[in-house]
């Protein structure tokens, strides 16, 4: 059987070599297989990696909202054959807050090897930056779309930070940010802390804790930056 790589990308524009090591860019060049979100963006960064590498050998399958389910167990059939399959994600590492999971999930019950690649994680940077408690932490990934279902969550992840002393992690989709710091701001304790931390590992890196009393006085503009949001106490 062939090996399942979990290969991670870029969190934004910069050099690749700074954040992935050239080990990442050996196992990439040699595979023929990939299980991507977006075929474009992915064929982009796999010539990134090596210009040599020839694009239209290779064979995508695509894995995102859109795909059937009911297809997903084609794209691991050339594990079977012997040969190895990569996950690319859209953003930093696959599986995590990513459809790569159910491939995974496949491969660990058809006991297919499955290798996790190093990479940058954009919610494992923010929390060692964040000065938050990094021993006791949760990943909620998205928060609800509607409004008053946000505003009780926010309230809820709030709880569990004074309550079981856990920083809470989130993120939202990069043109509902604005929206979204300014329900945090209008919906939690002044003296609860908010750590934003946008365009990691990129030249405009911007990684800031504040009380939210603090981040009333604040102009900032989120709007289509990649950034993820931490609270802790």
């Amino acid at each position: 059987m062939g090996t399942l790589y979990l290969i991670p990308t870029t969190l934004g524009e910069g050099n690749i070599k700074d954040v992935l090591p050239d080990s990442n860019s050996f196992i990439i060049s040699k595979l023929k297989y990939f299980i991507v979100e977006n075929i474009r963006t992915a064929r982009r960064f796999i010539k990134q990696v090596n210009r040599e590498i020839l694009i239209d050998d290779l064979h995508f399958f695509e894995l995102n909202e859109h795909t059937d389910l009911l297809q997903v167990s084609e794209f691991i059939k050339p594990l079977f054959d012997g040969f190895d399959v990569g996950i690319i994600s859209e953003a930093g590492c696959p599986v995590v807050a990513d459809p790569g999971a159910l491939v995974v999930e496949l491969a660990q019950k058809a006991k297919i090897k499955v290798v996790p690649l190093v990479g940058p994680s954009s919610i494992l940077l923010s929390l060692m930056a964040s000065g938050f408690n990094g021993q006791n932490f949760a990943f909620n990934g998205y928060l609800p779309v509607d409004g008053k279902n946000r505003i009780k969550k926010l309230k809820s992840l709030e709880n569990r930070v004074f309550n079981e002393n856990q920083t809470q992690i989130f993120i939202e989709t990069p043109y509902r940010n604005n929206q979204l710091l300014q329900d945090i701001i209008k919906t939690l304790k002044p003296h609860s802390k908010l750590c934003i931390a946008a365009e990691l590992t990129t030249e405009n890196e911007l990684i800031k804790t504040l009380f939210i009393s603090d981040w009333e006085k604040q102009k900032i503009n989120l709007n289509k930056k990649p950034a993820i949001f931490l609270i802790y106490k």
